[in-house]
């Protein structure tokens, strides 16, 4: 099963990695038209913040500190650094799945509630799909 969640994450994480490339210029990656609360760039970083907290953090203990401010707050990263964190968070997430107990518990404090770790897993996946499509839909209506 941490086989197939990588798969999942990283074909994922594969598709960040295209729409971050698809955008015609850099300045549209930051753009935020009316209506739409975070630009590309944002949503970008904060799926990489996100990943490298809950999965490199709380299940490898790769000692990443979050600034979840910041995700959100951060403009004119270079695509380049944009996709190359994007490849740092996959090359963690294919360090840390392959040794984690889908059936153990969360650690305490750092999920936003108690579950199973597979569970969380999922939810995790879920979450980037859903901001994947945001991202796209952004970059859709801005070229």
């Amino acid at each position: 099963m941490q086989d197939d969640l990588l798969r999942h994450f990283q074909h994922l994480l594969h598709q960040l990695k295209a729409e971050i490339a698809g955008y015609p210029d850099e300045k549209s990656l930051w753009q935020a038209p009316d209506g739409i609360s975070n630009s590309a760039g944002n949503l970008c970083y904060h799926l990489c913040g996100n990943l490298n907290h809950f999965i490199g953090h709380g299940l490898g203990d790769t000692g990443y500190v979050r600034d979840r401010p910041l995700e959100f707050s951060i403009r004119d990263v270079p695509r380049a650094e944009l996709i190359q964190w994007v490849e740092q968070t996959s090359d963690m997430l294919a360090r840390v799945l392959p040794g984690v107990d889908l059936e153990a518990d969360c650690q305490p404090g750092l999920w936003p509630e108690p579950m199973k770790v597979g569970d969380e897993l999922l939810r995790l996946l879920w979450h980037l799909g859903y901001h994947l499509g945001q991202i796209n839909y952004h970059r859709r209506l801005l070229t």
